[in-house]
């Protein structure tokens, strides 16, 4: 597996995205099934493991991705999130999404920061969190503050790197003349553009872009023609019955493309993200050991400048129906 680096820290270029191994994101699934899951990408050099303790309910995906690098805790960068699970009786404030619900509660009060890390490391069964992400910047709190909270954690021993995610240019700005921020990680895909101003400041300042939904919730697999019951995409407007067909129809161009170049489409989608920059790597989560080393395979692929310039002509023609989660 080719590695990237984010601000100093050392990662393949496709990692491993573990929210969908927890119930209710993509319908059920149980724990030896997921288990499996990661332990094969794991084993196909998929050693960056980004999770959160707002995955599952209780720490679940925490707690599983624990079970899973136990033994080989040496091999794994560990990255997790905090500030949407909120400890009872604590106050929450509106972020607002584009799904359906509406919005999301976030805290990430400086004095809520050690007790998520601490119940994160318990979780995950480690003493050091690799890569410690605020999950959504909180509108109650300016983002220095939380970033100084969070490099405390750093000077204890307890995290070796930051991270931002869901942040504009001027927050990772303003978090990383606090200390330095290793990654931003963001949506950006095939379908959904990282804005530009945040990724200039991400590369002026050295810091690495960690994509998540690098396969737009898997409709870039081009096989998403209808989803299940207990499916979280029937949040997103993307995925209603009437914008799904549309965007099938519109995404036809880079599906041709893919089986011309003897790719998948879900390859041509990661292997294009990972053309963008070299400070970019993928997260793309999946459940079945094959699709997951099929993604990993995107890491090695070169594409020809002419390919990019039509993959560009294709996704300029693109117009996605329906909003994303920002």
């Amino acid at each position: 597996m080719k590695t990237r680096v984010l601000g100093n820290l050392l990662v393949p270029a496709v990692g491993y995205g573990a929210m969908v191994l927890s119930p209710g994101v993509y319908g059920e699934i149980d724990d030896t099934r997921a288990e499996a899951a990661l332990k094969s990408a794991l084993d196909a050099g998929a050693t960056h493991v980004d999770t959160s303790d707002a995955y599952g309910s209780d720490g679940h995906n925490e707690r599983l991705v624990g079970r899973a690098i136990k033994g080989r805790r040496d091999e794994v960068v560990v990255a997790t999130k905090f500030g949407l699970a909120i400890p009872e009786g604590e106050p929450s404030r509106p972020h607002p999404v584009g799904y359906a619900f509406g919005e999301l509660r976030v805290n990430a009060d400086p004095r809520l920061v050690r007790h998520y890390a601490e119940r994160s490391l318990r979780n995950l069964d480690t003493d050091v969190i690799d890569l410690y992400y605020a999950h959504y910047p909180d509108p109650g709190v300016p983002i220095e503050e939380t970033a100084g909270a969070m490099a405390e954690l750093v000077r204890d021993g307890l995290v070796r790197h930051l991270g931002l995610s869901n942040v504009t240019a001027a927050q990772l700005r303003a978090a990383h003349a606090v200390h330095p921020v290793a990654a931003v990680q963001n949506e950006w895909s095939m379908w959904r553009p990282v804005d530009a101003d945040l990724l200039a400041t991400a590369r002026e300042l050295g810091v690495g872009i960690v994509a998540w939904s690098p396969l737009g919730n898997g409709f870039l697999t081009g096989t998403v023609r209808a989803l299940g019951e207990g499916d979280f995409r029937h949040n997103a407007p993307r995925f209603s019955v009437e914008n799904l067909a549309g965007n099938n129809d519109r995404y036809a161009p880079i599906r041709d493309l893919a089986t011309h170049l003897g790719l998948t489409p879900a390859q041509l989608a990661l292997s294009w993200l990972l053309h963008q920059d070299e400070h970019v790597v993928a997260i793309p989560g999946s459940r079945t050991p094959a699709h997951i080393e099929e993604n990993l395979a995107a890491a090695d692929l070169t594409l020809h400048p002419d390919t990019l310039a039509r993959i560009d002509e294709a996704l300029n023609g693109f117009e996605v129906s329906g909003g994303t989660l920002l």
